[in-house]
């Protein structure tokens, strides 16, 4: 009788061992789970348009998306992706790489543009003209997609010619490669800056 005794509180010290070793691991577990979110990217994308394509080959019709993404950090820089896939999510990621790709920066003048320029691609056109502080964007579609993850707060356009998307966008992405800063310009006068302005 004393052998079973002892047998049964032999294992009665063992089972809570067991679960005092088990609760740490469950508290590890827990830590782990915690883990701190990463810090989002400055760079911010938007879809402007995604269209079903056909492209006719040999054997029928082949069907394919096609996406625009505008990508812009909103500080100065902005790009425009355009890529086709058989599935739109796959188009989409095509897209945002391309348009990293073809980054251009915008000089900003006191959260406009420096001076009044016309934008052309294809059959569009776009006029963007400096506004006052409190303007803000007055465009719409492709244009104020692009004008806003530029970074640009207060400015006046006009689209003319072809409504397509993509020739706006890209439209307003040639007006704003062309845009030049006061600086450039005074250096290429010969004069100061404040004579130019004066």
């Amino acid at each position: 009788m004393e052998e079973k005794e002892l047998e049964t509180t032999e294992t009665s010290v063992e089972t809570t061992e067991t679960a005092e070793v088990k609760e740490p691991k469950r508290s590890r577990k827990r830590k782990i789970e915690t883990v701190p979110e990463q810090p989002q990217s400055e760079w911010k994308e938007q879809v402007i348009q995604v269209r079903r394509v056909t492209k006719v080959v040999k054997g029928g019709k082949k069907l394919s998306f096609r996406a625009i993404v505008v990508v812009g950090n909103q500080k100065g820089q902005v790009g425009i992706g355009c890529a086709k896939a058989a599935e739109v999510v796959v188009a989409i990621q095509k897209a945002v790489a391309d348009g990293r790709k073809n980054l251009i920066t915008v000089p900003i003048f006191k959260k406009t543009i420096p001076h009044i320029i016309t934008g052309k691609s294809g059959a569009g056109a776009v006029v963007l003209k400096p506004a006052s502080e409190g303007t803000g964007v007055i465009a719409g579609g492709a244009v104020r997609a692009v004008l806003e993850y530029a970074g640009i707060e207060n400015i006046l356009s006009k689209s003319l010619g072809s409504k397509s998307p993509l020739n706006a966008a890209n439209a307003t992405l040639e007006a704003l490669k062309s845009l030049q800063p006061f600086n450039n310009v005074a250096k290429k006068r010969g004069i100061s800056l404040k004579e130019m302005l004066n």
